[in-house]
């Protein structure tokens, strides 16, 4: 009888694998070890050690409870009222701090102060000038005596780490007040 190629192949794989076999049997049988001498004399030496009292639960410190009353307290779901809402109210009624409407607003104007980050400084003819970063991705310079910010924000002191700003904002129908401001650089 002839066998072809792929039937001695068959052939001696199987015998390959029943080698195998035996072998890893052999190899098996040989890790046989019923000495648990190491582990019995382990425990007998866990169980020889004095025992230790057990710590006192920590003392549980009592908190007083807070009630929230929002009586008289703004919405927070509410937008904030923004100086164009105002803006019908006469501006000339009242005394003192007043924002001046008859100036061309600046670019920085437009966006609301939460939306601008101080992003760097830059010396330039012995000055520091602000670089600002607005919501729409655009880089401004600004100096002391600019303006940004919806609540009529001038910039009065620029540092290296923050930009100092005087807002007025409304106080009472016809009424002003000045509020200070600022912004950190980012990191």
């Amino acid at each position: 009888m002839e066998y072809d190629k792929l039937q001695w192949a068959q052939i001696n794989l199987r015998l390959h694998l029943q080698v195998g076999c035996v072998f890893f049997m052999a190899l098996l049988a040989g890790c046989g070890n019923n000495d648990f001498s190491d582990l019995h004399h382990y425990l007998a030496e866990v169980k020889a050690r004095p025992k230790q009292p057990i710590k006192p639960l920590p003392e549980i410190k009592v908190i007083e409870p807070f009630i929230f009353k929002p009586e008289g307290l703004r919405d927070p779901f509410m937008p904030l009222k923004q100086p164009e809402q105002a803006e019908d109210v006469d501006m000339s009624t009242g005394s003192g701090i007043r924002p001046d409407t008859a100036r061309p607003k600046e670019k920085l104007e437009m966006f609301l102060l939460d939306d601008l980050k101080m992003v760097g400084t830059i010396d330039m003819r012995s000055s520091l000038w602000g670089l600002v970063k607005a919501s729409d991705g655009t880089i401004y310079r600004v100096k002391a005596g600019h303006y940004m910010g919806k609540n009529y924000g001038k910039i009065i002191r620029i540092a290296s780490d923050k930009i100092e700003l005087m807002e007025i904002v409304p106080d009472k129908p016809g009424t002003w007040r000045e509020q200070p401001a600022s912004m950190g650089l980012i990191e």
